[in-house]
């Protein structure tokens, strides 16, 4: 399938799939832990950015990961200053600053290989954050001034500062979300 007729397909669709250089793969459901995590990070940003030029974006945001090569929907996006949507497409957003992603066993994989490169290759993200569901723990990678990325561990006390001027707290984040059914 080619992206422009993916783009078609999946407007139709009752589920969400992501495209990656020409295949489908559906978007299965996810834990409540996960959820809880997803809907943490999306609060912590959306309170921090508030007048900041920055909008913080849902999982129902499909974005370029570069144009025509991989679509997919990131547990949350940030995109400051004007958001920048594919020629000819509403739905797409082509220039994400932060890029969350809540790790599950089904999801890993691709979220540290395939879809990192993706994110590594599209020029306004400078933040990518991987969240674990089985302890309180934050990757981040953060693009250098050199186009170069730094990857840091934040666990229990510590705090993850992005580009953008957010600070997430991981107890923060994590507080009351292991009492939830993971994956």
């Amino acid at each position: 399938m080619t992206a422009t007729e993916y783009l078609a397909w999946e407007r139709a669709q009752p589920l969400k799939h992501e495209f990656h250089f020409g295949e489908i793969f559906a978007m299965s459901s996810a834990s409540l832990r996960h959820n809880a995590i997803a809907a943490a990070v999306i609060a912590e940003l959306s309170a921090q950015l508030r007048g900041r030029n920055c909008r913080v974006l849902t999982s129902d945001q499909r974005v370029a990961a570069p144009r025509g090569q991989r679509y997919v929907y990131p547990d949350a996006t940030v995109v400051c200053g004007a958001a920048q949507v594919q020629p000819g497409e509403l739905d797409v957003l082509e220039n994400p600053s932060t890029i969350v992603e809540v790790l599950s066993p089904s999801t890993e994989a691709d979220d540290r290989g395939i879809k990192w490169e993706g994110y590594r290759r599209v020029p306004s993200v400078v933040d990518y954050l991987l969240f674990s569901q089985d302890e309180a723990r934050i990757e981040h990678y953060q693009r250098q001034a050199d186009g170069a990325w730094r990857y840091q561990v934040h666990e229990v006390g510590s705090s993850v500062a992005l580009t953008n001027g957010a600070e997430l707290s991981v107890d923060a984040i994590y507080a009351g979300v292991f009492e939830l059914g993971g994956e």
